[in-house]
């Protein structure tokens, strides 16, 4: 069995495995394949990959033609689909509600779909959970990038001239990313508050040494898989008011909230930035999906009444080499987990409950309940 890992798009700093995780496919007992230049920026050369065992495939195409398993970061595009063999299995992030021609051609290539962003929440499959991962690196690339834009230090300062104050940092959203954003800005010094619809992160705000803001907003749910639902109109008003004067007060504020497989709500509007003091900076998480803040834009930086609104879709990029790393290994710990040693094949039993979350083509049909 051949695995191959092409390279991303020119705008993916990424890579979608390093070469000490190639090594482990091929102990494994499968023979890795990588297209020439996949870690170049990353500064990981082609010959550090043969050192492994993996061979370098200069032609794309070819990889395509010779591969039992395609395993990219990102989701493929119409040609890539093309020319991948009937029966491929095929690893990414797909973002399968959005991608809909995407998960069609998929089916009807009769390629067996796995989508990253729909590996169960539960402790088998913790391992495998590359949103967690990524969004873990992106918390912290958000809070440095942050610091980096904000005029003014984080920690407080004692200095013969006087005393500086410590910046505050106010997070909207306490998932992952939030939970990592929360560590972060208080390890720089600053002072933290933190937000959340789901009262019960309350505890977990409160251990990394930061201030829950409480807001009464009504009943709030979170699925099964510890994502908070979506707020009905009146609830995000509720919220946006009771966190209004928390914004006119903070230095920084990192939004991290998203509704899974829908739009990320509106939460910080224009009269909210606009109460912020010039040289204040906002991070925008959400901004690839349609962004938590009023003005925010995908890979820009907007300035606005002396607010910087930044809106960068990758931030898990900006610390790369740690981003490749530990997407490789969540890919390997999915392979893994359901290699057949004896007959060096996948065994794809879509009854497992991983495999049956995020599998979402197999032989021709979409087999994933919440994605038909």
């Amino acid at each position: 069995m051949q695995i191959f890992f092409p390279k991303e798009e020119p705008n993916e700093i990424r890579a979608t495995i390093l070469p000490e995780v190639a090594k482990k496919f091929i102990d494994l007992g499968i023979e890795v394949s990588v297209e020439t230049g996949l870690g170049d920026n990353v500064f990981v050369s082609d010959e550090l990959y043969k050192e492994t065992g993996a061979s370098i495939c200069a032609n794309k195409a070819d990889g395509f033609k010779s591969a039992d398993i395609v395993c990219k970061i990102n989701k493929p595009t119409p040609e890539d689909i093309q020319q991948l063999n009937e029966g491929t299995i095929y690893i990414s992030f797909l973002d399968p509600f959005n991608e809909k021609q995407i998960v069609s051609e998929l089916a009807s290539a009769k390629v067996s779909s796995i989508s990253m962003e729909l590996v169960p929440r539960i402790t088998r499959a913790q391992k495998m959970d590359a949103l967690s991962s990524q969004a873990n690196l992106g918390g912290y690339a958000a809070v440095i990038e942050a610091s980096r834009t904000l005029s003014k230090s984080f920690p407080m300062m004692m200095t013969a001239a006087g005393t500086i104050s410590p910046a505050r940092v106010f997070v909207v959203g306490v998932g992952v990313a939030g939970l990592q954003a929360i560590a972060t800005a208080k390890r720089l010094g600053a002072r933290v508050e933190a937000f959340d619809t789901r009262p019960v992160v309350e505890e977990q705000v409160k251990s990394l040494g930061a201030k829950f803001v409480k807001i009464d907003i009504g009943e709030t749910e979170e699925t099964d898989q510890g994502y908070a639902k979506e707020l009905t109109e009146e609830q995000i008003k509720m919220q946006q008011e009771g966190m209004k004067k928390v914004c006119s007060q903070s230095d920084v504020i990192i939004t991290t909230a998203q509704v899974f497989g829908r739009p990320a709500p509106r939460i910080i509007t224009k009269d909210m930035v606009e109460a912020m003091q010039p040289g204040s900076v906002i991070v925008d998480m959400a901004v690839s999906t349609g962004g938590n803040v009023e003005g925010s834009k995908n890979d820009e930086y907007i300035f606005h009444e002396g607010v910087t609104i930044i809106g960068m879709s990758n931030l898990p990029g900006e610390v790369a080499k740690d981003a490749s790393q530990v997407f490789g290994s969540n890919l390997f710990n999915m392979i893994e987990e359901f290699w057949d040693k004896e007959n060096k094949v996948i065994n794809f039993d879509l009854n497992d409950e991983i495999l049956k979350g995020c599998v979402i083509t197999h032989q021709g049909s979409i087999v994933n309940e919440s994605v038909k």
